[in-house]
């Protein structure tokens, strides 16, 4: 790992050697003496050459921690990272009193944001949309692992356009419960974008400008689609937030992860005769990751 100029070479190497033996990190710590079986060194030097080669670890096992919560990930979808758990912190903090609040994830990828959301408010009506059908697919694996399938919805979207003639299950609304009614599957047409509590989004932000810049491991494994968005980085979030203004309802509220340097770029977009209450939250380095706003 060290030669291979990896990050974390112990951490890594701990991870993948779990990972290969099918055991925990206490497991590696309370049997030192254990020694490999053929097979699993063979295993154990494949993963290494792959986590070597600038594959993520993610991709080699599978699995993401986010939210407390384990998604399954695949190089169809961007690798949830700790940085966004801002943007569930904003969201779920402006949600604080709301009653069923409706909410839209743009851009979904492993649905770990409208997973997460869905775990924390119990009474929400969730919808999670992409552009990928591959991205939508590890989405719903997720949710049915996570025992949220019933609560949360994913469909193919263009930003905030529906793709295709496609179909999704309808929630009906009982006194105290959301209940999926399963044989019921209206038309797109049927599906009203408007009047959403919150318009959700970690998209992509990354200009082609700036490849240069991207982590070796992002540029050659991760989903283009999902990290890269135009010569600036703006190709998604002009059209987000053009379409959110129609997606939500009067006093609404927008929230989005930025990149580190779009700050003014993004506030820019967000016209004063649209848009109030526009916020900055920083992460933990005091970076803006996560631009709000409210419809007016």
């Amino acid at each position: 790992m060290e030669a291979a100029d990896v990050g974390s070479p112990r951490m890594n190497a701990e991870t993948l050697l779990m990972f290969a033996l099918g055991v925990n990190r206490a497991y590696l710590y309370a049997h030192p003496e254990r020694e490999l079986t053929s097979e699993e060194e063979a295993r154990y030097d494949e993963v290494l050459a792959q986590r070597a080669s600038d594959m993520p670890s993610q991709y080699i096992t599978g699995h993401q921690e986010f939210w407390g919560l384990d998604f399954v990930v695949s190089p169809a979808v961007l690798i949830p990272r700790p940085e966004t758990e801002h943007l569930v912190e904003t969201v779920l903090e402006l949600a604080r009193g709301m009653v069923r609040p409706r909410i839209v994830d743009v851009g979904t990828g492993s649905g770990c944001i409208a997973l997460a959301l869905a775990h924390e408010l119990r009474d929400a009506e969730v919808l999670g949309i992409d552009l990928s059908e591959d991205a939508l697919e590890v989405a719903r694996a997720n949710a049915a692992r996570l025992q949220l399938d019933g609560r949360v919805q994913f469909l193919q979207c263009d930003v905030l356009k529906p793709i295709g003639d496609d179909s999704i299950l309808c929630h009906e609304r009982s006194d105290d419960t959301l209940a999926t009614e399963r044989s019921r599957r209206p038309p797109l047409s049927a599906i009203k974008f408007r009047d959403f509590d919150f318009v959700v989004s970690n998209p992509p932000y990354v200009g082609f400008g700036e490849a240069d810049k991207v982590q070796k491991s992002v540029f050659k494994f991760e989903p283009r689609m999902a990290v890269f968005a135009g010569e600036n980085g703006l190709d998604v979030i002009q059209p987000l937030v053009q379409q959110s203004d129609g997606a939500l309802k009067p006093g609404g509220w927008l929230a989005m992860e930025i990149g580190y340097s779009m700050r003014d770029a993004v506030l820019g977009l967000l016209s004063p005769a649209m848009w109030g209450d526009v916020r900055v939250v920083p992460d933990l380095q005091g970076i803006p990751r996560v631009v709000t706003a409210r419809k007016t």
